[in-house]
C-alpha cells in the first residue's frame, strides 16, 4: 500500500470512528433512549421531554466533545511541527492557563452568577491577553525557543495568579467551584456555549490547517525551509494565533483538559508517515474521537460521582508517556 493510500485509509477509519462515537454520545446517559428514539427526538419528534433532553443537553455536549477534542488534537500536532518538539502541546503557549485564570476570576468575583456566559467570555479575554503578551515578549522573528520560553513564563504567572485566587477565596464553596471547573468537563453545557466557541474555533482551525506545507518544509530544518521560500514569521503568526483562538475557546467552555494534544499526535504520527501536513487532519479527527470516548466513559463509570473529563484524560495520558519512555529506552538499547 502506498503512503497516500495508507493516509486516506487512516483518515477514513478515524472519520468513521468519530461518527460512531458522536452517535453514541447522543444515546448514552441517565435517560435510557434507543438510537432511533434519540434521533427522532433530536429532530423534534416524540415526547417533548425527550426533545428537550436531546436538543438542550446531549446535542451540545456531543458537539462540544467534537469541537474541543478536534481543537486539542489539531493544535497539538501544529505546535509539535512548528516547534519541532514532540513534547509540545497546546498549554505550552500559556493560553490554557490564561484562559483558566480568566474563568477563575469570573467565579471569584461572582460575575458568573450574574451572567451565564460571563465565565467563558472572561476565559476568552484571558486567552487573548496571553497572545498579546506572548507576541510582545517573543516578537515576530520566528524563533521557536523564544516562543517556548515566553509561553512558559506566561503559563507560570497565570498559574500563580490562579493559585492566589484559590488562596484568597472568600469561602470554601467558591474554592470548590473553581477547583471543579479547572478539572475540565462537558457537563451542563448548552447550545450558547457551542455558538460562543464556534467562530473562534473555525478561524483557529483555518489558520492551523494552512500550516501543512510549511511544517513539511520545517521538518528539514529552519534553514532548509527558508531556502524553500517558507516565511518563518508567517508560520509563527499562524501557529500562535490559530492555537490561541481555538484552544482559548475550548478552554473557555470546557475547562482545562490535558494530554489530548500530546497523546493523539504521538499515536497517529507513525500511521501518516511522520508527515506534518498529513498529521494535522488526522490529529483533529483523533482528538475528537478520544474526547468523545472519554466523555462517554465518564457517564458510564460511576455516573453519580461526576468524574471530571480532565481527570480521565490525565489517567489515560500519563501511562501512554510511561510506555513511550520505555519504548525509547528499548530502541536505544
Amino acid at each position: 500500500m502506498t503512503p497516500r493510500a495508507a493516509f486516506r485509509l487512516t483518515l477514513a477509519i478515524l472519520a468513521a470512528g468519530t461518527l460512531v462515537l458522536f452517535l453514541l454520545s447522543l444515546t448514552v446517559g441517565p435517560a435510557d433512549l434507543s438510537l432511533a428514539d434519540s434521533l427522532n427526538a433530536l429532530f423534534g419528534g416524540g415526547d417533548g421531554l425527550l426533545v428537550l433532553v436531546m436538543q438542550e443537553i446531549r446535542l451540545p455536549r456531543a458537539l462540544l466533545g467534537l469541537l474541543v477534542g478536534g481543537t486539542l488534537g489539531l493544535s497539538g500536532a501544529a505546535l509539535q511541527g512548528y516547534l519541532r518538539n514532540p513534547l509540545a502541546e497546546p498549554g505550552l503557549l500559556g493560553v490554557s492557563a490564561s484562559a483558566s485564570l480568566g474563568a477563575v476570576l469570573a467565579l471569584y468575583s461572582g460575575l458568573s452568577a450574574l451572567f451565564a456566559l460571563a465565565l467563558p467570555l472572561m476565559a476568552l479575554c484571558g486567552a487573548m491577553l496571553a497572545v498579546l503578551a506572548l507576541t510582545a515578549m517573543a516578537g515576530t522573528d520566528g524563533r521557536p525557543l523564544t516562543v517556548i520560553l515566553a509561553g512558559i513564563a506566561i503559563s507560570s504567572l497565570a498559574g500563580a495568579m490562579t493559585s492566589l485566587a484559590l488562596n484568597l477565596s472568600p469561602n470554601p464553596f467558591a474554592a470548590t467551584e473553581i477547583m471543579f471547573w479547572m478539572l475540565g468537563s462537558l457537563t451542563d453545557r448548552a447550545m450558547p456555549h457551542v455558538w460562543l466557541m464556534l467562530p473562534f474555533t473555525a478561524l483557529g482551525w483555518f489558520l492551523l490547517l494552512r500550516l501543512g506545507r510549511a511544517l513539511d518544509a520545517l521538518a528539514l530544518g529552519p534553514d532548509a525551509a527558508a531556502s524553500m521560500g517558507v516565511d518563518l514569521k508567517r508560520v509563527q503568526r499562524l501557529a500562535v494565533f490559530g492555537t490561541a483562538l481555538s484552544v482559548g475557546a475550548a478552554t473557555a467552555v470546557a475547562g482545562a483538559i490535558g494530554f489530548v494534544g500530546l497523546v493523539v499526535p504521538h499515536a497517529l504520527r507513525p500511521l501518516v508517515g511522520a508527515q506534518p501536513s498529513r498529521l494535522l487532519p488526522a490529529s483533529a479527527l483523533g482528538g475528537a474521537a478520544l474526547l468523545l470516548a472519554a466523555d462517554i466513559l465518564v457517564r458510564v463509570v460511576a455516573p453519580e460521582r461526576d468524574i471530571k473529563l480532565g481527570v480521565l484524560t490525565a489517567i489515560v495520558g500519563a501511562p501512554f508517556f510511561f510506555w513511550l519512555v520505555w519504548s525509547e529506552r528499548r530502541r536505544e538499547a
